[in-house]
């Protein structure tokens, strides 16, 4: 059954951000951000906000046959961006970016590590090889996508935002691998925001989005929409689930100048499903 409420709800924080978006001044004119995984979803609204405020954004989409939708993000943006074709989950896709970000703007400012896959199934039912999908691109992507970032980052006043996951805390059924490799980039923003920060003259924080309307989260089956629903009924700020753009903000939040000392922090953007 259409959920009628939950669409107009949509439809006016949508209206309503976009208005924001519109007054925000350019607190990050200059700036040159690379998304990851940033053609739709997340990603995408991430990229909107950041080049809302002046930055240069570099668009990342994995495969060719998304090049149109990266292209619709581009016509989006009001800043000089750049989409690159390059797989995440590839020993060689991110340092395709960097090197794509450093050739098209000379330098980088913020790393934003979104992309992200994720398998719901029965822990019986899960597999060697969504393991290694799952794996390589929510963990290896991230780890090598920040490590090829390092030497161009200025300094100071870079930032590096890592988006997890409430199931890195809180994780509900069918998420074991999921789950298990957001569990592996809340360690990587703890121990990053210690050992990176003066080294690279860097923040390093994460955002955790729960539920979260978005093209991947609608393909995840009617199956895994029921066994969420109820968590989803659960959250304290609203019974919904949160909008792209509202993710964005945290993320953008922890890129201002005004956030240099934020560091080490997991930020639970989730309405309140998980408090810790």
């Amino acid at each position: 059954m259409t959920d009628f409420s939950s669409i107009q709800n949509s439809v006016l924080v949508a209206a309503r951000d976009a208005a924001l978006q519109k007054q925000a001044a350019n607190t990050l004119d200059g700036k040159v951000a690379i998304v990851s995984g940033s053609s739709s979803g997340i990603g995408k609204a991430i990229a909107v906000e950041l080049a809302s405020r002046g930055a240069a954004v570099i668009i990342n989409y994995p495969l060719p046959s998304l090049e149109a939708e990266a292209t619709a993000v581009l016509e989006l943006l009001p800043t000089p961006s750049k989409a690159v074709c390059a797989d995440m989950g590839s020993k060689d896709g991110p340092a395709l970016v960097v090197e794509a970000a450093v050739k098209a703007f000379g330098k980088i400012d913020i790393i934003v590590n979104n992309a992200a896959i994720a398998v719901n199934k029965p822990f019986e039912e899960q597999t060697l090889d969504d393991w290694n999908r799952l794996v390589n691109v929510n963990g290896r992507g991230v780890f090598l996508l920040t490590q090829a970032a390092l030497p161009y980052l200025t300094q100071p006043g870079s930032r590096i935002v890592n988006i997890c996951s409430a199931s890195s805390r809180a994780p509900p059924p069918l998420q074991t691998i999921y789950a298990g490799t957001k569990g592996m980039v809340d360690s990587f923003t703890r121990c990053w925001a210690k050992e990176l920060s003066r080294k690279y003259g860097c923040t390093v924080n994460a955002v955790s989005p729960g539920p979260t309307r978005t093209e991947g989260f609608a393909a995840a089956g009617p199956e895994a929409m029921k066994i969420l629903q109820p968590t989803i009924d659960s959250i304290p700020a609203a019974p919904r689930m949160a909008e792209a753009s509202e993710i964005a903000y945290a993320v953008a939040f922890l890129c201002e100048e005004r956030a240099r000392w934020i560091n080490g922090l997991h930020l639970h953007a989730n309405g309140g499903l998980v408090v810790d």
